[in-house]
């Protein structure tokens, strides 16, 4: 029977708060700014992600959340509303120790928070 845990997002700040993100393009960075989580090492259990993208800008941003890898193919594209706050990651699952990484049209309004759901089935 598989336990269900919820995690710490990995790429938080100290305390869990919300991670603001400073990068406006993909990269390589593993900074705060930038990396949301690293995913459950292996491949027997998962990581369940949920994620909510909160714009303190008067404008509507475009954020870009590279989930698993850096593809076109692994993008999750979202327009969050000026002033809002929105789901963008809606309980996906990831594993292997793969990546989820951030950044937003424009720097320092856009600030990420969620958690993970550990679901373990050894």
């Amino acid at each position: 029977m598989a336990t269900i845990t919820k995690q710490v997002l990995s790429g938080a700040p100290t305390g869990n708060h919300g991670n603001k993100l400073t990068d406006t393009s993909t990269s390589s960075n593993t900074d705060l700014g930038y990396l949301i989580h690293t995913a459950v090492s292996g491949t027997t259990n998962m990581d369940e992600i949920w994620l909510w993208a909160s714009n303190t800008s008067a404008s509507d941003v475009k954020v870009t959340v590279e989930f698993g890898g850096k593809d076109v193919d692994d993008q999750i594209v979202v327009k969050v509303v000026a002033e809002s706050t929105e789901l963008v990651v809606p309980g996906l699952i990831l594993n292997n120790a793969s990546v989820v990484t951030a950044f937003a049209g424009t720097g320092n309004v856009i600030t990420i928070f969620g958690y993970a759901n550990r679901l373990d089935y050894s």
